[in-house]
């Protein structure tokens, strides 16, 4: 397994360096992470839209067309659409998801900041975001980007992970401490 997990993050790797590359050079740094950032979004709320994109049945062709018009209702930048388009074709589109990753932590050291991973329990509002973007950014005193996940097994309350240390101030989490506290009396 973790040859693959390596396998898996040397090709999207290569993916997101070449992404940024091209993004870069042109200057649409920017356009990019937020078209990616719509991306990764939508791609963690459709079951329907995750099975495309692992599905071994699924043709190039079918995979291509399929990604094609997504990326087309999306309207995203065309690097974005160019680069999935060549997953597509090349029968890589598993590793998109973790290309969008690779890509947004190659942005955030290129930017200078430190990427925090946040799990809620339903979608944070922007107001939200700037809050826990802003507190984190206290604690570690450097910029933070953040990638979010939608977990609602979480009930409530936040995960925060920065590098290898971890905030688990969920519901879900105190309900269990709750419990073997609770079994041990």
């Amino acid at each position: 397994m973790a040859a693959q997990d390596t396998g898996l993050s040397g090709l999207a790797e290569r993916y997101a360096a070449a992404l940024f590359a091209l993004a870069d050079e042109r200057g649409q740094l920017d356009s990019v992470a937020a078209d990616l950032g719509r991306l990764q979004a939508l791609i963690g709320s459709s079951a329907d839209l995750k099975a495309l994109l692992r599905s071994p049945i699924l043709s190039r062709a079918d995979q291509s067309r399929a990604v094609a018009a997504v990326l087309g209702r999306l309207g995203v930048n065309p690097l974005v659409a160019n680069v999935a388009g060549l997953m597509a074709k090349n029968r890589r589109l598993f590793a998109l998801e973790r290309t969008i990753t690779a890509f947004r932590e190659r942005l955030a050291r290129h930017r200078g900041e430190v990427t925090a991973e946040v799990t809620s329990a339903i979608p944070l509002k922007p107001e939200h975001m700037e809050a826990v973007r802003e507190s984190v950014r206290r604690v570690v005193g450097r910029d933070v980007a953040l990638e979010t996940k939608v977990d609602p097994a979480l009930i409530g309350g936040l995960i925060v992970k920065v590098g290898s240390r971890m905030l688990d101030n969920s519901l879900r989490t105190k309900l269990q401490n709750l419990e073997l506290a609770l079994k041990g009396t």
